[in-house]
């Protein structure tokens, strides 16, 4: 967080489509926000109807009177809730704005996305009124006696009985060479085409996404024993799923500010002035909504 932040910042002239560029990367960099459907959310949130019940129709006579189907429904709540990052540079980067921008481009969209991304997965930080997450999701287990194919199936079928289909997996790179090792009886890989292509595009006809953030060591709260489950994946179906922006990533300068740094249970202040630093904020106001009984965990044992 920062402190004494003084009304007078100074402004870089920054390149115009720096934030539009920021909130692309950072599209391009979450999982979730390529795969959930993306809606425009006001400053003071949004009700999302949900079909809690679908409508159902009869066999009738020529003449016969015509059934009436009542599908209920409810409603879901998308919230704002603010996002944001401060990064500190040298004030030479002032003398190459290609390298500021560049730097931008690379580091902001990352936290964004990943924390994001992180937050609907796991749960946030703090509690957060009307964001949906997937911590307490149904959870398939991948080192099972069927193995990992079994265990993909098993998250396909519980869905399938919700009456989804899942259209999108995101696994960790822990995920990943799980799916790598997965062979079958001829000792030949299941997931993967070639040992040289070396990727996991699909699974059982869905694409596949790669993040970091998708893993969680020790994930029932047990501690990290043998034989406690880590999270490696999600799969889903993502048409029940949305997210939202308010405006995209915001993007200021300031040169005077005082920032203060924590690190573990120490924190450090840097004052900009005097150190010959610029800081850069990022924020964004974002909100995620999902039908949760869509979308599964995909554990291992801990070893």
């Amino acid at each position: 967080m920062a402190t004494g932040i003084p009304t007078n910042r100074t402004n870089l002239p920054m390149p115009v489509a720096v934030s539009s560029e920021i909130l692309k990367k950072t599209q391009e960099a979450s999982s979730i926000m390529q795969l959930a459907r993306k809606i425009t959310l006001p400053g003071n949130g949004v009700q999302i109807p949900v079909i809690t019940g679908d409508p159902v129709a009869n066999w009738v006579t020529e003449t016969g009177s015509k059934p009436v189907s009542n599908p209920s429904l409810s409603k879901k709540i998308m919230q704002a809730h603010k996002l944001a990052v401060i990064v500190p540079f040298s004030m030479e980067f002032k003398r190459d704005m290609a390298a500021l921008y560049n730097a931008l481009i690379s580091r902001l969209p990352n936290a964004l996305s990943k924390e994001f991304d992180k937050a609907v997965f796991f749960g946030p930080a703090s509690v957060l009124a009307n964001f949906d997450d997937f911590s307490d999701v149904t959870a398939q287990s991948l080192s099972g006696s069927g193995g990992v194919y079994a265990g993909l199936v098993a998250a396909d079928t519980d869905i399938s009985e919700q009456g989804g289909t899942i259209d999108g997996y995101v696994f960790s790179p822990q995920g990943r060479g799980m799916l790598l090792n997965a062979l079958d009886k001829q000792d030949r890989p299941i997931f993967i085409n070639s040992v040289s292509e070396g990727s996991v595009p699909r699974i059982l006809g869905a694409p596949t996404y790669f993040r970091q953030a998708a893993y969680k060591e020790g994930a029932a709260g047990v501690g990290t024993a043998a034989g406690t489950p880590d999270i490696v994946g999600f799969a889903g179906d993502w048409n029940h799923a949305m997210w939202g922006t308010v405006e995209g990533v915001k993007v200021d300068i300031s040169e005077q500010a005082t920032l203060t740094v924590e690190e573990g249970t120490s924190t450090t202040q840097i004052n900009l002035w005097q150190q010959n630093m610029f800081a850069v904020r990022a924020e964004i106001e974002v909100g995620f909504v999902a039908e949760k009984q869509y979308f599964n965990a995909l554990t291992r044992k801990h070893t």
